[in-house]
């Protein structure tokens, strides 16, 4: 019994741990607007880096890491004694990511897991990581797609684990997030295709905080037709 409870335990604390989305905890903390109101309306750091505050967008990059990586890290350095190895460290990694993906405590409405599966592979293998890593900086520096560089380097990280390190229970845990995190780019894959991407730095359009949001369907362009009806009839 303990060899599953443990290893469950271990998951959903990962869960839980991951579900801490601090793209919204820290733009709230420091009076910006809700990153899910703006540009892609992904609530990560890339997003929060488009509201002009740098240093939110670092906080928001290294507190999404270390929620993947902390617990990893916590399982392989304290699990042994219960049992828990490699593989239940890759499980709650991926548990980790899923909590971004879908966190409990936002509704559910989470980012895509750049960071925090770069803190996982980190934890789980530091030279995956770091190959992983390196993949993301050289689509980055010469395309300048955010997005890109997570598509490209999502695909060739279980590669990497399986061509050097061989495969097992790691490499489906690897593959099923990086699998994630790839369609949770299908919006940012069809911006490619069409060329309407955001490129590294390009700020959005945010509105101030409080202000009222634009009418939708169009209802400022029938009240300007309004006025010009009138317009008419006074003619």
């Amino acid at each position: 019994m303990e060899n599953t409870l443990y290893p469950l335990i271990a998951a959903l604390l990962g869960y839980l741990f991951g579900s801490l989305s601090f793209a919204v905890i820290i733009s709230r903390a420091m009076g910006l607007n809700d990153p899910r109101s703006y540009g892609s309306g992904n609530p990560g750091a890339t997003n929060v880096l488009r509201s002009g505050n740098k240093a939110a967008a670092v906080l928001t990059l290294v507190l999404d890491a270390l929620k993947g990586y902390l617990p990893v890290l916590l399982v392989l350095l304290f699990g042994k004694p219960y049992g828990l190895g490699e593989g239940t460290a890759a499980l709650v990694g991926l548990a980790a990511f899923l909590g971004h993906l879908w966190p409990v405590f936002f509704r559910f409405q989470g980012g895509k897991g750049v960071a925090t599966a770069a803190g996982v592979l980190l934890a789980i293998n530091p030279i995956l990581g770091a190959a992983t890593l390196l993949t993301w900086v050289i689509i980055v520096s010469f395309w300048r797609y955010v997005s890109l560089a997570s598509i490209v380097a999502a695909a060739f990280a279980p590669f990497y684990q399986m061509l050097i390190w061989g495969s097992g229970p790691v490499v489906l845990a690897i593959g099923v997030m990086c699998l994630l995190l790839i369609w949770r780019h299908q919006g940012n894959i069809r911006k490619l295709l069409d060329g309407t991407e955001s490129k590294l730095g390009q700020k959005a359009a945010t509105p101030p905080p409080g202000s009222t949001p634009k009418h939708p369907h169009g209802q400022g362009h029938q009240s300007k037709g309004h006025s010009h009806h009138h317009a008419k009839k006074r003619k």
